[in-house]
């Protein structure tokens, strides 16, 4: 089986360890078929082939790489730079280094994923501090490419240019749009607002050099609207943006459970409603959206939610293998290079046709 299409899993990552994620490669077979993939699970051959018992296709499609060393969820990315060699989350980082596998997914301590993730794989984007966050947002529409939501608080103009590339390329091969579209996150619509890195950005992806369709500034309520595919902003505004729909859902949530409960007849019209509850719980159900890759890496990465439940860590593996399959690094690729052009002629990039 080509190495794309051979995922390496932190299977001590997360609050739960192999509890969730061999179940989670289960989940994933499951769902999309016992053949589609194999996998390198990564930690305690003991716990993991506990699990494997449990889970005959995942038994079938696994191989288990054993290591004692695992990197605890609230160590600090400078001890695990120090100390995390050998551990579960390196091994795991390092087989898409080596190209044993076509990405890497993990539920793992996030500040030691980034860290270890870069030291390993290293940016391929030079300007980026950090791997860039990106978020599939539920919308109206389906979902929504938002990022970074978090990495990276501030960000010049080239790097925005640099989200947008990453982010159009991640939501064509994992929302399977053929031709996303992109908006960046302002306070207006209007060319004058915003600040000055957001408006030479604009005028970047204006210029016709980038195989892109951009459709000019958002705001904060078209992240919801699906406005556009992919919304770009820093991750300083981002993962505020993030953080407050996520309380915002979580608020409404508990208010409908509180007055659907209130009384015998509320309970009653739950009951009678129940078909349309559940779907809605579906559509904005985290785990059917559970899996944010690190952009911006000579390699796929891509963090679980810590506390995802097994069809949760199931969706993280689809992105994984949905970006590991795709043309995502060509893309990218291809739109960097024109990014470079750009800088190097001034107003002579050609559009491109």
């Amino acid at each position: 089986m080509p190495a794309k299409s051979v995922i390496s899993i932190d299977a001590m990552g997360g609050d739960h360890g192999p509890a969730v994620t061999v179940h989670g490669v289960e989940s994933f077979l499951k769902a999309h078929g016992a053949g589609r993939a194999r996998f390198l699970l990564h930690g305690d051959q003991a716990a993991i082939e506990a699990e494997l018992a449990r889970c005959p296709l995942a038994r079938e499609a696994c191989e288990v790489r054993h290591t004692d060393l695992v990197v605890a969820m609230d160590e600090k990315p400078a001890i695990a730079l120090r100390r995390g060699k050998g551990s579960s989350l390196w091994n795991a980082i390092t087989s898409v280094k080596e190209g044993q596998a076509g990405a890497v997914v993990s539920a793992g301590n996030t500040g030691a994923l980034m860290a270890l993730s870069k030291l390993i794989l290293r940016m391929s984007a030079p300007g980026l501090d950090r791997p860039a966050i990106v978020a599939s947002w539920p919308t109206v529409k389906g979902h929504t490419a938002v990022l970074d939501v978090g990495a990276n608080v501030n960000s010049d103009a080239d790097q925005l240019v640099e989200f947008a590339i990453m982010g159009e390329a991640f939501h064509r091969a994992v929302h399977h749009v053929e031709k996303p579209t992109i908006g960046l996150l302002n306070v207006g619509s209007e060319d004058m607002k915003g600040r000055d890195e957001v408006r030479q950005a604009a005028e970047l992806l204006r210029s016709g050099a980038f195989d892109l369709d951009y459709r000019g500034f958002v705001e904060g309520d078209d992240l919801s609207k699906g406005t556009v595919d992919v919304v770009v902003t820093d991750g300083f505004t981002g993962n505020i943006a993030l953080k407050t729909a996520e309380g915002t859902a979580r608020f409404i949530s508990g208010i409908m459970k509180d007055s659907l409960m209130s009384s015998l007849q509320s309970r009653l019209g739950a009951l009678i409603a129940s078909p349309a509850l559940k779907a809605m719980r579906r559509r904005i159900d985290p785990g059917s959206v559970n899996g944010g890759p690190l952009l911006g890496l000579n390699g796929l990465v891509v963090k679980s939610h810590g506390g995802a439940d097994a069809r949760g860590y199931g969706n993280a593996i689809r992105v994984a293998l949905d970006l590991a399959e795709s043309d995502y690094a060509a893309k990218v690729a291809a739109n960097m290079a024109r990014l470079d052009e750009a800088h190097a002629h001034p107003g002579e990039a050609e559009p491109v046709k």
